[in-house]
């Protein structure tokens, strides 16, 4: 019998040299991963409960994608689209089916601002505003793949 102490280290996990996971700032943080989960399709991983019904942290996946959803927090100026009026942020997210996804979306009530399309650089995509006001364009855009030899170059 081998000695387990002979075993080779299991390996590290993969970690890229350089990745985004976008910060959002809600009223509402937790109506918002509801929804989220049930419109887009993502995945709640963590979640870290605040004060009075807030959401201190969480963590939320679609597949590569990871986002993290926070109530907002005005003593740190971070707040809603909806508190300030304003759009403050726009996601994009690759996603293999973007049909599906769309039909998703729409089944939930999404406010589809940019239809589902082919664009002429290729993707195929739609645009949806989210109920405190950040845009989420969903499908198979890949930066650089148009203009790092694609049709743009």
């Amino acid at each position: 019998m081998a000695d387990p102490t002979d075993a080779a280290p299991a390996p590290a996990p993969t970690v890229p040299s350089t990745t985004t996971f976008p910060v959002l700032y809600y009223r509402d943080a937790p109506a918002m991963i509801d929804w989220f989960e049930q419109a887009f399709g993502f995945q709640r991983r963590l979640v870290v409960p605040g004060d009075n019904g807030t959401v201190r942290h969480s963590e939320l996946s679609l597949g590569a994608t990871v986002i993290m959803v926070c109530s907002s927090r005005p003593d740190l100026s971070c707040r809603s689209p909806a508190e300030v009026g304003a759009m403050t942020a726009g996601v994009c997210v690759y996603v293999a089916d973007p049909d599906a996804h769309h039909a998703r979306a729409v089944a939930a009530g999404a406010e589809i601002i940019h239809p589902l399309k082919d664009s002429d650089y290729g993707s195929r995509d739609y645009t949806v505003r989210d109920a405190e006001g950040t845009t989420w364009t969903f499908g198979t855009y890949i930066p650089g793949a148009w203009w790092d030899g694609g049709d743009g170059s």
